[in-house]
């Protein structure tokens, strides 16, 4: 047998060993970001409709205008952060959860303050806007739950071995999922006022 295709052999059988792993990374880093991609698109959604919210609860002459102050703020604060999906750190992803938790809570109160307006809970635009808020909170937290698995999915993968040796050899970094907001595993309080 030839000397030469020993180590011929055994460069052939260290390409297979890590292309592998590299592959697979590959394509679950770049399922986690097209996720990450989605979790954003909901967020936007969200973000366009509190826009014809507003509009719509302005037109109630009476409606408080600090409530509203707040929810464009709120929203414009959010907007203003930016995300770079091809390179997701859990400081970036913990910012954009912050400025969308504004949202969410400023939209809460705008919500429990209309129920003081019946005319503008009648109004057949604030109704359809209120419903598609309701189902766009829902594709978020889907969008959301399916970014965790994908990240998972990665994480799993950059740990075990023998991919974490490519991992480690091509720079694939360690990824973060969402996190649950700080106090959200406490029901909330509810009070009714009669």
């Amino acid at each position: 047998m030839k000397k030469w295709l020993i180590p011929i052999g055994i460069i052939v059988l260290l390409v297979i060993l890590i292309a592998s792993p590299f592959n697979s990374l590959v394509n679950l880093q770049e399922d986690a970001e097209k996720s990450w991609n989605n979790v954003e698109s909901s967020y936007q959604r969200r973000n366009d409709l509190i826009g014809n919210l507003v509009k719509t609860v302005q037109g109630a002459a009476d409606f408080e205008r600090g409530t509203l102050t707040d929810v464009i703020e709120a929203r414009s604060k959010a907007t203003s952060v930016k995300v770079d999906a091809s390179n997701l750190s859990a400081e970036q992803i913990r910012q954009y959860q912050e400025a969308q938790q504004g949202v969410s809570s400023a939209l809460s109160r705008l919500l429990v303050t209309v129920e003081r307006y019946p005319e503008l809970k009648a109004n057949q635009n604030f109704l359809q806007l209120q419903s598609q808020l309701e189902g766009t909170e829902n594709r978020i937290n889907v969008a959301r739950d399916r970014f965790n698995e994908d990240v998972a999915n990665y994480e799993k993968k950059r740990r075990s071995f023998p991919s974490n040796i490519t991992a480690m050899l091509f720079g694939f970094d360690e990824m973060e999922g969402f996190q649950a907001d700080a106090g959200a595993e406490n029901a909330p309080e509810v009070e009714f006022d009669f």
